[in-house]
């Protein structure tokens, strides 16, 4: 915590430039993706999406190479958490863990009859609440269908000695569906769940900054995240 301007270090330096290569990579893939699935002249808008990139090629090979480099931000991710926990450097605590707890589908709902009026009580929140595991865990389950069926796409040749002979008629239309509609999905949510919960609620407009600085004010933490204060500074924080 730094004492002169009262923030707290949520997120440190190699999590925020993840953050960032994912950020960038499921821009550009949102924008060839869109580009690449419409490209028709008849379809509104789509034409000069293509031609921003120079025509479908470069925006295949843009695409691709985005694609690419999200795995890979996604893979060091993954080993970086191996890291994390095999070296004592993260603990896994009920109050601080990203894993999925009973008590977040109890939030859930205390959160849902609040906002109706029935309850009267706000949940508590830890470092996570259960819209960030949702949010996180969402990464996971979108790697699985569209970074395996965008490695298909991109490499058909090699990924035709996966397929039986018998599928070869239907196989590729399949993927083909499954990484652009799992794709649309992504953009979807991201658009109305992530970006409202993180930057366009009332207390954030226009933009949380924590994903650049990587800090939250204490005022906020007492607020969002009051599990993880009284964890991290209990009753000493009260005269903060």
């Amino acid at each position: 915590m730094n004492k002169e301007t009262l923030e707290y270090q949520r997120f440190n330096v190699t999590e925020r430039i993840q953050h960032v290569i994912m950020l960038t990579t499921f821009l550009l893939l949102s924008f060839t993706g869109w580009a690449l699935k419409y490209p028709e002249q008849t379809v509104e808008h789509s034409s000069w999406l293509v031609k921003i990139w120079g025509g479908a090629k470069n925006a295949g090979i843009v695409h691709r190479i985005a694609g690419i480099t999200m795995l890979l931000d996604f893979v060091w991710h993954v080993f970086y958490l191996g890291y994390m926990l095999s070296t004592g450097k993260m603990k896994i605590r009920k109050d601080t863990t990203i894993i999925p707890l009973p008590k977040d589908v109890i939030d859930a709902i205390k959160n849902i009859l609040y906002f109706l009026g029935i309850g009267k009580e706000k949940p508590q929140f830890g470092r996570f609440s259960y819209i960030h595991k949702f949010d996180y865990w969402a990464v996971f389950w979108g790697m699985g269908i569209i970074g395996l069926s965008g490695l298909f796409l991109a490499f058909p040749v090699q990924s035709s000695y996966f397929f039986p002979s018998w599928s070869v008629n239907w196989i590729w239309e399949v993927i083909s569906i499954m990484h652009s509609d799992e794709a649309l999905l992504a953009i979807v949510f991201i658009l109305f769940w992530h970006f409202y919960n993180e930057h366009l609620k009332w207390n954030k407009f226009p933009m949380s900054m924590t994903w650049i600085t990587g800090k939250i004010s204490i005022e906020d933490m007492k607020h969002e995240h009051p599990l993880e204060y009284k964890l991290e500074f209990g009753n000493k924080g009260d005269n903060k």
